[in-house]
């Protein structure tokens, strides 16, 4: 089986990006979850350098998604994005938790980038009332 889709949890909170990441590990602990959470000194925030070498840290071969949770993690995340210009990155327009979790379950099954992507994307209709 081909090495999984790296995940990148880009968070302004390195407590909330580490909840998930442990979530994640209990669900598909063969996929690289890289933290970009906080600032260099564990402040709440979002770092570039931090996602930058994060991104370049989860690529496995088989390419990144980034999840972003809001505001400027999401303008940090695509910055960060075009100036790596790296052939298999893409930022997802998902919910932070629930896009995580659907991008590492279908990453541990070898899925290409474009199905985490999606996976990930389509968390967004994940209805929790009727």
């Amino acid at each position: 089986m081909r090495a999984p889709v790296g995940l990148v949890l880009v968070s302004h909170s390195p407590h909330l990006a580490r909840g998930v990441q442990e979530l994640l590990a209990e669900l598909a602990d063969d996929v690289p979850v890289l933290l970009a959470a906080g600032t260099e000194d564990g402040a709440l925030g979002t770092s570039y350098d931090l996602t930058a070498r994060a991104v370049r840290a989860a690529d496995r071969g088989t390419g990144v998604l980034l999840l972003a949770d809001l505001g400027s993690s999401v303008l940090t995340a695509t910055l960060v994005l075009a100036d790596l210009a790296l052939p298999a990155t893409a930022l997802a327009d998902a919910p932070f938790v629930e896009g995580a979790v659907a991008a590492a379950v279908t990453a541990a099954t070898g899925a290409p980038l474009p199905e985490v992507l999606a996976a990930a994307e389509g968390a967004r209709d994940f209805r929790k009332r009727q």
